[in-house]
């Protein structure tokens, strides 16, 4: 079910420590359940949803390198 910004207001957000010096990164806010997602240059823009077992497996995959072939 889609929250209305004032929720996605009331979220603790955060970006990983190595992009705190740049402005074009992605922030997280971890809600019931869910793993919420948002660009940071456009912080009342759309945020994404993830369920916390398929944000789990986005990690485990990325740190696997699984995606290093994709650029």
């Amino acid at each position: 079910m889609p929250r209305s910004s004032s929720e996605d207001e009331r979220l603790t957000w955060r970006k990983a420590r190595r992009s705190m010096n740049n402005g074009n990164c992605a922030e997280i806010a971890a809600s019931i359940g869910v793993i919420a997602v948002r660009d940071s240059k456009d912080p009342h823009g759309p945020v994404l949803r993830y369920p916390v077992a398929s944000w789990t497996s986005f990690l485990a995959t990325a740190r696997n390198g699984d995606f290093d072939a994709l650029h």
